[in-house]
């Protein structure tokens, strides 16, 4: 099973963008994230074609299964 962890925001423009982080630690909290998420904002390291990173839009753990048919 694989774990990753979406920091999902919006920029400057709009557009909805994302950052992924790759097999997070087991019992991240939603709290967590969004501080997280607002120490990306705040240190202003990420620029897109849209912007900066200037709002919060949610945090999500997504968790795949692969089934290997023989």
């Amino acid at each position: 099973m694989e774990k990753v962890l979406e920091l999902v925001f919006k920029n400057e423009d709009g557009d909805t963008k994302v950052v992924t982080v790759v097999d997070p630690r087991e019992g991240i909290t939603a709290e967590e994230a969004n501080d997280a998420m607002q120490i990306i904002i705040t240190a202003d390291v990420f620029e897109t074609s849209g912007g900066k990173l200037a709002e919060i839009v949610e945090a999500r753990l997504r968790i795949t299964q692969v089934t290997v048919l023989q």
